[in-house]
């Protein structure tokens, strides 16, 4: 589609936008329904090319950009597109988002555009929850003037953000808009209604990724059973009363258009896209993940001792040696903190030094993000246990400059400063029922998504990146409750490092990304990270990991090799290059 024919569409979209005055949730659904072209019921199977239209631009587009899964991800895509869409040419992708962190720097190409569309962060971000609250947090009565006077907002921002986003997309050509996650996880509904009416407007091809959904972890307490423990998505269903409004909601997360493609990161997402809201299965995939060949790199003893000296720069704001702080202060001041979020280090009392590059350091590493659904209170539980287990405790105590960090990489999104504080509190407790002489040897490490510090270019270091992180770990801690994929069971596996993971939900997510149907040499080995108690024998197989890393070795090599076959950067190509070909 030449860009004259794009500009003129979004011109048409714009005029037609402006003409609705819609009064209530049933009054957007109609315009939906009015503006939404026909499905095409043909069988689609692909024809190993892709609309040529898509060469002139790709165009991503979530809440924020970060170093949290979904943007590395992203990443992933974009790279993966610009091998064979953009090759041997100047690739014409773009970024789209509410917001672009500076950890975002990181993974973000140069060569890659960027667009900070303003009000589309969501969830907290999106004008600090006013709206998201409103809409699911509070009551919203079916036909109540509350109802109606947020349909309209709801309404005027999405034309607002049609307005620019538009704008943009026919500025610059874009011929596939990439949403991730807007469509399936409601961060900010004004967004979500945003996209269908775009790309239904400007007759755009969508490849749309969901990583979360709503009903993952949520429901409404009509249906739930007598007892039924909360889900921590069931405020997506606070207002399933209102009928008008959950009818529009459901239409739209996640939208069915004529010219749109789902992919889902596990097949239980895509059964229930196809089961119950009736998707065509001809435009239903899986998209896999990829890892970075830089994962399979052999690490010598030494580069990991050069990765947790950097490590050290950054957590000590540039020093090699790292002064913590106590956590009881740190709590105290947490609400400052949360706000302008920095590499911390905690521990049980004041004025002690870290030193992490000595053979003696244990490092346990949670590569996520703090959210109370990977129970990383569980980590600290575990080196509770472990300091209460004969043969660990007999080597804790005989070698005094044994030491244990326990550090979690990523950043604390506001909404989520509780479960910091449970994290912390945990902590805590556990400082208080140790002795001192043991206590004083346990760190809490923050980095808050930091890779790089100002003082590397002057102590000749390179920045670390998501593989290098890896490397610091003795050990992957990754107790979740529920997760959509298990992305840090993958990474692990490919860098060699050994892992103790919990078999979250759902359990046929965790079984999927371990292989455990699969052949013997594609299944990922892990530990089991227990429900209940810890046994003696799982605090004995957590003894051997930590304390004898070598016993471990056969078991890294086998899961570097299951990993290499089944996520190498070459099937995500064949696999991206397969989808765009659905396209009709």
């Amino acid at each position: 589609m030449p860009q004259s024919e794009k500009s003129e569409l979004y011109k048409q979209m714009m005029e037609k936008l402006n003409e609705f005055n819609p009064q209530s949730w049933k009054d957007i659904d109609a315009i939906l329904m009015q503006l939404k072209k026909p499905l095409e019921s043909r069988q689609v199977t692909g024809t190993h090319a892709f609309p040529k239209e898509i060469k002139n631009g790709i165009a991503f587009i979530t809440y924020d950009y970060g170093i949290d899964g979904v943007s590395i991800e992203m990443t992933k895509y974009a790279t993966s597109l610009q091998n064979f869409v953009f090759q041997n040419t100047e690739p014409k992708i773009h970024f789209i988002g509410g917001d672009f962190y500076p950890q975002a720097e990181t993974i973000i190409k140069p060569e890659w555009e960027k667009f900070h569309l303003r009000g589309s962060n969501g969830w907290g971000k999106w004008e600090n929850a006013f709206w998201y609250d409103q809409l699911f947090n509070e009551e919203m009565s079916q036909n109540s003037q509350q109802s109606d006077k947020l349909a309209r907002e709801i309404w005027k921002q999405a034309v607002s953000l049609s307005q620019r986003l538009g704008k943009y997309l026919a500025e610059n050509n874009i011929g596939l808009l990439f949403p991730v996650n807007i469509c399936s996880n409601p961060g900010n509904l004004a967004l979500g209604l945003c996209i269908p009416l775009v790309t239904e407007g400007m007759d755009l091809y969508v490849l749309n990724s969901n990583h979360d959904y709503y009903w993952e972890g949520g429901k409404p307490a009509t249906e739930k059973k007598f007892g039924e423990m909360s889900g921590p998505r069931d405020h997506f269903f606070r207002n399933y009363e209102n009928h008008d409004f959950f009818s529009f909601f459901e239409k739209l997360y996640p939208w069915n258009g004529a010219k749109w493609i789902q992919t889902n990161i596990n097949k239980l997402q895509s059964d229930r896209l196809i089961d119950k809201y009736h998707f065509n299965p001809t435009k239903v995939f899986e998209l896999a993940t990829s890892i970075s060949n830089d994962f399979f790199t052999n690490y010598t003893k030494e580069d990991v001792k050069s990765v947790r000296l950097r490590m050290a720069h950054i957590l000590s704001d540039g020093h090699p040696i790292i002064h913590p702080q106590a956590v009881k202060k740190h709590l105290a001041n947490l609400g400052h903190w949360m706000k302008n979020q920095k590499p911390v280090v905690c521990t049980c009392s004041e004025n002690l030094e870290l030193n992490p590059t000595t053979d003696e350091t244990i490092y346990l590493l949670q590569p996520t993000r703090v959210i109370g659904r990977k129970r990383i209170e569980k980590d600290v539980e575990l080196i509770g246990a472990l300091l209460q287990h004969q043969s660990f405790r007999k080597e804790f105590d005989n070698n005094s400059k044994k030491q244990i960090i326990l550090h979690i990489t990523g950043p604390v999104p506001i909404e989520h400063q509780h479960d910091l504080e449970v994290i912390l509190n945990a902590f805590t407790a556990l400082c208080e029922e140790l002795p001192q002489s043991v206590s004083n040897r346990l760190f809490l490490a923050f980095s808050v998504g930091t890779e790089e510090h100002p003082v590397f270019p002057e102590k000749g270091f390179d920045r670390l990146f998501i593989h290098d992180i890896y490397q610091l770990a003795t050990a992957i801690v990754f107790p979740s409750e529920t997760e959509g994929r298990g992305l840090p069971i993958v990474e692990s596996s490919a860098g060699g490092i050994p892992i103790i993971c919990s078999r979250y939900f759902p359990v046929e997510v965790f079984d999927g990304v371990v292989g455990k149907t699969m052949s013997e040499e594609e299944q990922i080995k892990y530990t089991l990270f227990p429900e209940d108690d810890f046994s003696v024998d799982f605090l004995n197989r957590v003894t051997d990991l930590l304390l004898y890393p070598e016993k471990n070795k056969k078991i890294n090599e086998h899961n570097q090799t299951a990993v290499k076959k089944r996520y190498s950067e070459a099937v995500m190509d064949a696999n991206l290059q397969d989808l765009l070909s659905k396209f009709d």
